[in-house]
């Protein structure tokens, strides 16, 4: 199948709906409206952007190319992107998983291959993991634990791959295998539905926190037990969940296809979450992921529904990264 077809199986909603969900909810009538502007554009006409990452040394942007692999860098304050790996580099097709790690290094998730993972200092290609065999995939989103292990989900085999510091030391070549196996929250009727979507790890690196796009739920990880347990979640559901963002027992998340973000509080154990804030408006064009920034929200408007995975149409252009504040 291809990856325009995987995305139509869980983009699929309409503008009555993304409001419905607005009037729907428990803090729909807050006092202070997000404000939702344009924070950068990035170039080209066809980039449909998906992943996002914030260097966390620089304060630098990175966007990723969903059509063409391509990456983008925003320096701070920068109202427009410059190009910094171009479309198909080292053959990668797409380019969605983003993240910007503390030694200097930039992981790209290509969704059919695995991932990529470049200097940040010379662009060069330090090391790439792969998926082994000819079994449907799809990599999708990563988190780097403070150890500088990274663990990274697969939406279609519902599982978490795992990279860590040795075996960066032993590459340039590697072979992403399984760490944990969530596969029984996909539901046996829709067995080629999508499930884990975006990830985050604690401060500490002893958690992880994963979505189920489909179902709604959110998944947390005991890094060094394996031990798997879902959230309870009070309030609403995760449906059409993709990026996260955790910060100081805050959870954001990107719903794409019903253009929402949403804000939780979750426990100190990490074993339930409150929704705080949900927030729908057209202007958001299906975000499918976000990163915290100086106290406001950097959200990738990937513009899918017109032209791109999601079907026809034409985007507007450019294509830009929104900044939420009050969210």
């Amino acid at each position: 199948m291809s990856r325009s077809m995987h995305r139509r199986t869980f983009l699929t909603t309409t503008a009555a709906a993304a409001l419905a969900m607005t009037a729907a909810g428990p803090m729909a009538h807050a006092a202070t409206t997000p404000r939702v502007s344009t924070a950068f554009a990035l170039p080209g006409d066809r980039v449909y952007p998906e992943g996002i990452a914030l260097d966390p040394r620089t304060g630098d942007i990175y966007v990723g190319s969903y059509t063409t692999g391509a990456v983008y860098r925003a320096a701070r304050g920068a109202r427009t992107a410059e190009v910094f790996l171009p479309a198909g580099a080292d053959g990668r097709a797409t380019a969605n998983g983003l993240k910007a790690d503390r030694a200097g290094r930039l992981w790209v998730i290509d969704s059919t291959a695995g991932v990529d993972v470049y200097d940040l200092r010379d662009r060069s290609l330090i090391a790439r993991f792969e998926v082994p065999g000819d079994a449907p995939r799809f990599v999708n989103d990563l988190a780097v634990t403070p150890d500088g292990t990274a663990y990274l989900t697969d939406s279609t085999r519902a599982v978490i791959y795992r990279v860590t510091p040795a075996d960066l030391a032993r590459g340039p070549r590697g072979t992403l295998t399984p760490a944990y196996d969530l596969s029984y929250v996909k539901d046996p009727e829709s067995p080629d539905a999508f499930t884990l979507n975006g990830i985050v790890a604690d401060p500490a690196g002893h958690w992880l926190f994963t979505v189920d796009m489909t179902g709604g739920g959110l998944y947390r990880v005991n890094v060094t037990t394996g031990a798997v347990g879902q959230v309870t979640l009070h309030g609403g559901d995760l449906k059409h969940g993709d990026g996260l963002e955790l910060a100081h027992g805050t959870l954001w998340a990107a719903h794409n296809a019903v253009d929402t973000l949403t804000r939780w509080r979750l426990s100190p154990d990490g074993r339930s979450a409150r929704l705080e804030r949900r927030f729908t408006d057209p202007a958001l064009q299906i975000p499918t992921t976000l990163v915290r920034d100086r106290g406001r929200l950097l959200v990738v408007r990937s513009q899918f529904d017109k032209g791109g995975p999601m079907g026809p149409g034409v985007p507007e252009s450019p294509f830009t990264v929104a900044s939420v504040r009050g969210i």
